[in-house]
């Protein structure tokens, strides 16, 4: 009986101890946690948070490149045969005048065609760097280079360093469908704004998706053509050729050049618009592949993220349960 009433008075001393052993056994394990332990969870968490967000934004990214890519093909395929055609309007001038880019005039007038929006690649500044030649080429003590620009992209480089030397600036050409009516009224106002013995047309002629060729074409006045006629050079055959009704030679020069001028105005505006939407669909699909290339490397960074983080959860509940075990 004694050791019956022992053992209860031992029981009621430790009761207290046993029923608080859940709170214990809490506590040890907060405390084995230290707050450097803490801080670096929570870094780590805020670590893929902020590699889930780049991913996303890739992925739109992504989505956007390959949009504007099939746009850029749409557009294309549109003006490409448009494009073809017009090639045979400004051949015959080219055999009957010739192209004479040589040509050694004191009045010139270079021609820029760009376009108004970006994401083409490198096709403005390659009209831009042929533009600033030409110019250089033909400078001179008793010499005059002007520009007219024809797009937005262009101006915005011309105007940096030949401010004074801009004579004309169009631009949003093609907001509406080109069209012949459209290119004559644009080359009406370059023939009565700007005084020139020899026009310099640069722009790129569409090959290919992938390719585009830099092209320079001349357009010489009138008087410049009657005079290389009467000298006997190159232009000397058009006194071959017989006129008939009441118009003069003179005459007839100036609508020809005229007519010359805006059918290859015409043909390099077209040309050029291929050329933009082939290099932005070369752009774009170059863009699309990039962002999957990061994509897949963020995808990997995140996984090996997350797998550490893993890791470490783990690691840190096995010490906690080995220390309350010990």
């Amino acid at each position: 009986m004694a050791m019956a009433a022992a053992l209860r008075r031992e029981g009621k001393r430790l009761a207290p101890l046993i029923s608080s052993q859940q709170p214990i056994n809490t506590t040890l394990r907060s405390s084995l946690i230290s707050p450097e332990q803490s801080s670096i969870g929570g870094a780590r968490s805020i670590s893929t948070q902020i590699v889930r967000n780049r991913m996303k934004s890739v992925k739109n990214i992504q989505k956007i490149t390959k949009a504007m890519k099939m746009v850029a093909a749409s557009k294309l395929r549109a003006v490409q045969t448009r494009a073809e055609n017009s090639r045979g309007l400004w051949q015959p001038f080219t055999a009957l005048l010739g192209d004479a880019i040589s040509i050694d005039v004191k009045k010139n007038v270079v021609i820029t065609v760009s376009s108004d929006k970006g994401l083409c690649g490198g096709i403005n500044s390659t009209s831009v760097k042929i533009s600033r030649a030409l110019s250089r080429l033909n400078s001179g003590p008793e010499k005059e280079t002007k520009y007219v620009i024809l797009g937005e992209k262009a101006k915005a480089q011309l105007i940096r360093d030949s401010k004074n030397d801009i004579a004309l600036s169009l631009t949003e050409l093609q907001k509406n469908p080109l069209n012949y009516t459209q290119i004559s009224v644009l080359a009406d106002d370059i023939l009565k704004n700007v005084e020139y013995d020899a026009l310099r047309i640069v722009f790129n002629k569409f090959h290919s998706v992938v390719q585009f060729i830099p092209t320079v074409s001349t357009v010489l006045s009138p008087e410049v053509v009657e005079r290389e006629a009467e000298t006997g050079g190159r232009l000397g055959e058009l006194d071959a050729y017989e006129i008939e009704g009441g118009e003069t030679k003179s005459e007839i020069l100036q609508n020809l050049s005229e007519f010359q001028f805006s059918c290859v105005m015409f043909n390099a505006v077209l040309e050029n618009a291929c050329s933009e939407q082939g290099a932005r669909m070369s752009a774009m699909d170059s863009s699309s592949r990039n962002a999957g290339d990061m994509l897949d490397r963020l995808t990997l960074t995140y996984n090996r993220t997350r797998q550490a983080s893993i890791t470490t959860e783990l690691i840190e509940i096995i010490s906690g349960a080995s220390a309350l075990t010990g």
